[in-house]
């Protein structure tokens, strides 16, 4: 049975914590979208600014954290830029944190 996209997000919220942060990729907002097609997941990311230190580190992580969750499945990583991250992307506890 193929994983769900929230089973995916799960592995990643628990797997892939950005260093400078130390807040999950998911509750950052930085994944857009997560599609399992047959048996390639296809996970859509993007980074806090385009000049971010981490640009080769965090598509990386997530790509590795899936792999290993999901070893029958291969794994895509694309790194998007549209729409623009915003902090209004954090989770709602997230945003709390940094008081917005």
């Amino acid at each position: 049975m193929n994983p769900s996209a929230e089973e995916v997000r799960a592995v990643l919220r628990d797997r892939v914590v950005d260093p400078e942060l130390g807040i999950n990729v998911v509750d950052l907002g930085l994944i857009y979208d997560v599609q399992i097609q047959g048996n390639r997941i296809v996970v859509d990311m993007t980074l806090t600014t385009p000049g971010c230190p981490l640009a080769a580190l965090l598509p990386a992580q997530v790509e590795e954290a899936l792999r290993e969750a999901f070893s029958d499945y291969d794994v895509e990583v694309n790194l998007v830029w549209e729409p623009r991250w915003t902090p209004d992307r954090m989770s709602k506890e997230v945003r709390e944190m940094f008081g917005r």
